[in-house]
């Protein structure tokens, strides 16, 4: 999706520089796209533990409440990602309902994209709801495992990623 829209909006600024013609409607696909990129991404980033945390408290707290801490940070994340798809299906809903167009000239029907973006919250939700039943599954049998699993990376693990993906890279 993404590569699509990088070459949609190559070929528009283009097109508009040295034919003076515009696609019309390659604004509203990159709208589209990041929705549904982002929603799909999201669970990607709670699996790989890339959500953005206040690492300044975490870090000087002990063992003990730092798996509280990261127990709770899941928990929030779950809430958050069963609001999204709530709201994100309340939206998609209301679309059906009011057979919503977008208002450009695709005049696109709004379920159609909606349904794939809605359907990443729901990936999302889904994911971060299992990740949670396993950190409190941890949390009841091996505190330390939970803060290993789902807490902040340490410097040698993002060390050891980068070194993983670089020697990946060198490989091809």
């Amino acid at each position: 999706m993404l590569l699509f829209l990088s070459l949609t909006i190559t070929a528009e600024i283009l097109l508009r520089r040295f034919a003076n013609f515009s696609l019309q409607g390659s604004d509203e696909l990159g709208g589209y796209t990041l929705a549904i990129v982002g929603a799909f991404g999201f669970s990607l980033a709670a699996l790989e533990r890339a959500h953005t945390r206040v690492e300044i408290l975490v870090e000087r707290v002990a063992s003990g409440p730092r798996a509280i801490l990261n127990l709770l940070a899941m928990f929030g994340t779950m809430l958050m990602a069963l609001f999204m798809a709530w709201r994100g299906w309340a939206a998609l809903m209301e679309s059906i309902e009011f057979k919503s167009l977008s208002g450009t000239p695709l005049m696109t029907p709004l379920w159609l994209p909606q349904s794939i973006w809605v359907f990443g919250l729901i990936v999302f939700a889904v994911v971060t709801t299992a990740l949670f039943v396993h950190a409190t599954i941890l949390f009841y049998r091996n505190r330390e495992q939970v803060n290993k699993l789902y807490g902040l990376k340490t410097v040698t693990e993002i060390l050891e990623e980068e070194c993983i993906e670089t020697s990946v890279r060198g490989a091809k």
